[in-house]
Order: structure tokens, then sequence, then C-alpha cells
């Protein structure tokens, strides 16, 4: 109690001097608790040093008393009360609060990608009027501001329990009751956080032996599909796309939420895999410590953060010089104009070696890393990365490119340039054309290159596959395939 009393009161204290100086209402607040009791602590500690009272800050956990959990939320969302709210996994991914100016962790969190998850509550956009309807002193939200109370930004994302909500439960219960259709978000949540720790100690034949009971599907798809599945946004998208509507209503969500956690576990269903996930398996323990008396040693923003992620800028330009003949995408996008064309494999072959020992980049930490030095150069700040941004960081990294964008991005603006010069030349397509159309640029964006192969797969092969495309484009398909490899992803 005493720790958390500490933190609590030197946020009070720097709140409206120098977080945000010459404010009086305090921001809305996400705090990040290690689990419901510890959120229960912080909010009757938050109640206690703001001298508010109980609406002033809420517990929204799944275990959550008296009001609904998704009233808490929506409160949260639109409501001048609560100023604060704790919570453990809840809102962490998912869940939209656009007024949402402050995220303070107080537990700690491995996994990258959930940590990232968890920063992004604070990314959301709002209007000046929305946000002023809310917390009546702020002018607009241009930022938002991380409060790092037990060093999460500093350590090693690599060995994680990220979602883990039943910590009590063994792994091989947990695959069980999944196998047995329990598809709870606890149980869910709990299972990607095993598997995620559990890939990061396998080396490249290990995983190669449990990916031949996935269907080749990777163990870090695996836990993606796992987390996305209990993503609010995907559930929105997912109905609106099911249904054809813009507007899902609640039903339709449930059903999309449904169907994406169905089809995120169906791997699972597989006792195979089950035994060699379970066989490989490794618990850790946590060590905590009761005894130490923590004190405020200082609070600020971290220099040590700029100096880390311009370390982590200068090494990655410096493997790319150094790299730039044994490795084949960096070989391919330093030749101007390219001598051949850039492959999914050859991106992966690199995304492979940096993540290896002593490097251990990702995409993310990359990102991040040129963010932290010159924003105003970095677009997708916040979203999720995919495995072909690495193109795009390897042309900013050769100053090739002047900004650093998302490679969807990137396809997207040449694909609409594309149709538009098909326009001029008096070539028309059909809205079912267009719709294909669009499914090949998403998948060039996410793979770098079409072939005729992959319409035997989703989402082609739900649409008709490659009969369908022939029948809509005729002898001009490979015309159009070889043109969109060629200008897409140049």
């Amino acid at each position: 109690m005493d720790q958390i009393r500490t933190v609590v009161r030197a946020f009070r204290d720097k709140l409206f001097t120098e977080i945000y100086p010459g404010r009086t209402e305090v921001p809305k607040t996400l705090i990040f608790a290690k689990d419901d009791s510890h959120a229960e602590d912080i909010v009757k500690i938050a109640r206690e040093e703001f001298a508010k009272g109980n609406e002033f800050a809420q517990k929204i956990t799944y275990k959550t008393t008296g009001k609904k959990t998704e009233d808490l939320i929506a409160e949260f969302r639109n409501s001048y009360f609560p100023r604060i709210a704790v919570t453990v996994d809840m809102i962490a991914t998912g869940t939209d609060i656009k007024p949402l100016e402050v995220v303070l962790f107080m537990r700690s969190v491995k996994s990258r990608t959930f940590f990232e998850q968890m920063k992004g509550r604070g990314v959301r956009v709002i209007s000046e009027d929305d946000l002023r309807a809310v917390t009546p002193d702020a002018k607009s939200k241009d930022h938002f501001i991380i409060v790092d109370a037990v060093g999460v930004c500093e350590e090693d994302k690599t060995d994680s329990r990220p979602m883990d909500q039943k910590k009590s439960v063994s792994f091989e219960k947990l695959l069980q009751a999944v196998a047995l259709g329990n598809t709870e978000p606890e149980v869910i949540s709990s299972v990607a956080a095993r598997i995620a720790r559990l890939m990061k100690r396998l080396d490249d034949p290990d995983k190669t032996q449990v990916e031949k009971h996935t269907h080749s599907k990777s163990l870090k798809d695996l836990t993606s599909d796992l987390v996305d599945s209990l993503d609010a946004d995907r559930h929105v998208e997912q109905a609106k796309q099911e249904n054809k509507t813009e507007q899902p209503n609640e039903e339709q969500i449930r059903q999309a939420k449904k169907n994406l956690v169905q089809e995120a576990v169906k791997p699972l269903f597989n006792p195979d895999l089950r035994n060699v996930l379970i066989e490989f398996h490794k618990k850790t323990e946590q060590t905590i410590d009761h005894i130490s008396e923590d004190k405020i040693i200082e609070a600020g923003f971290s220099a040590d953060a700029l100096e880390k992620a311009k370390g982590v800028v200068q090494s990655f330009e410096k493997f790319i010089q150094d790299h730039k003949d044994e490795i084949t995408a960096p070989q391919v996008l330093y030749s101007r104009p390219f001598k051949a064309r850039l492959r999914f494999e050859d991106i992966k072959e690199l995304a492979n070696t940096i993540e290896r020992p002593p490097y251990l980049w990702t995409e993310s930490q990359l990102w991040q890393a040129y963010a932290a030095l010159d924003r105003s150069r970095v677009k997708g700040v916040g979203t999720k990365r995919i495995l072909t941004d690495l193109v795009s960081l390897v042309r900013f990294a050769i100053h090739q490119d002047n900004e650093l964008v998302p490679f969807p991005e990137r396809v997207n603006v040449n694909f609409k340039a594309w149709l538009g010069q098909q326009e001029n030349m008096g070539k028309k397509f059909t809205d079912e054309q267009k719709n294909w159309l669009e499914m090949i640029k998403n998948h060039i964006a996410a793979n770098l290159s079409i072939e005729k192969e992959d319409f035997d797969y989703a989402p082609f092969a739900q649409e008709g596959g490659i009969g369908k495309v022939y029948k809509l484009f005729g002898d001009q398909l490979s015309t159009i395939l070889a043109d969109l490899n060629e200008r897409l992803a140049a």
C-alpha cells in the first residue's frame, strides 16, 4: 500500500506543474494494475490522495461488482466521472477511450505486442469540442502522457506474461478447457500469454516441430489471432464485413466476436498440437520484493529512453549498411532501379536475422525508436506493425525515403495512382472488379506480391477463387497482376 501511495502522490504533485501545467481538472487517466486486488488498492488510495469521492476513481476489471463493466467503460469514455479508471487487462486492447490523456503503468508488461496495445489506448484522436465535453479545461489533444512508475518502458519484452489472468491454472488445463469449448476471455488471453512466452524460448527446430501441427501457421500468428479475437474494434469490423453494413447491431457484433474466437482457437482443437505445446512448456517464477522500501528517485521525462532510441536507430542503420551484400532484402533495396523483385521470403529472412541475438529487434521496436527521434517524419505510430513494414524501415534507414510510412499505406497510394492511370487510359472497372482489385492490393501489402496460386486461399477462395478472377478479368489477368506487382510495391 505504501508503494502505491508513493506513486499516486508523486503523480498528483507533478500533474498540474509538469505533466499538464496550468490545468486544474484531472485529465482522463487509465492506470494499469497487476491484478484485481492491486486495482482495488490503487482506486482506494487515488480517492484519498486526490481527496475525492467514489465516482472520481473506479475499478474496471472482469471482477467489477455493482455496475456493468460496459456501463463503466461508457461513463469513462463519455462522462465527466470517473476521472481515473484502474484496470488489469480489460481496457488494454480494442476499447476506444478517445478523451484519455494519461496512461499510468503500475504493473510490469513483458510482451511487446501487449505493451504496444496498452500504450495504444492513449493515441486515439478526438475533436476539441468532444474533449472539452468531458474535460472542460482541456484545449485540444495533440499528445498523451505515459507515466512509467515501474520501469516498464525499459524492460526486456521477450519473455512475457502479457494477459495471463489464470496464473493459478496450469497450461495443460487451459489448453484442455479451450479444447472442450471454453472461450471465456480470461482463458483465451491466458493461453495467448503462455504461448507468447513459450514462443520466445523455442529455437527454430522446435518451432518447426510445433508448426507441423498448425497447418504451417506460426506461433506468432496463432498468438496474434487469439489476442485479436478479443479486440472489440475487430469485432465491429468483422460484423461490418459479415453483414455488409456500416452500423452493425449488438447481436451482429456478438456473433462476429464468436466467429473470430472460434476461428482463432481452431488450431488448439488438434490434440497433437496441444501435446507438443505442453511438452515444450516451462513454467517461470516471478519474484516480488515485499521488503525493500520504495522511494521516488526522479519523476520526469526519460532522457535515457531517447538515448536508447538513438542507439537502436544507429545500430540498425549500421547493420543494414554492413550486411547489404549478404542479406537479400538490403541487396534488392539498395539497387536502384531494382535488379530483382523483392520477395516475402527475403523480408522474412531479414526479420528472422534481426529478431535473434545480439539484435533482438522487431518492426514495432524500430518504428518506435525512429518516432522517438523525429515523430514528424514517422507515420502510423501506435498502429500495429506487419512484417512488410520492414521494407519501409530499410528504405528509411538507407535514406531512400524522407518519411517512414507503413508499407500498406504506401501500397494504397500506389494503388490509387494506378487506378487513376487506368481510368485516364479509358479503362473502366466494374464494382465487382474493383472489389477484387482491393483484395489483390491488400494481399500485396501483406505479402509483397501476388501469384495465381494465391487465389486458392482466403480471402479469394471464399469469393470464387481462380475461376472467378479469370471470369472477371479474362486474358488481362496476367498483365494486371504483373503490373500491380511491379507498381504497388515500388
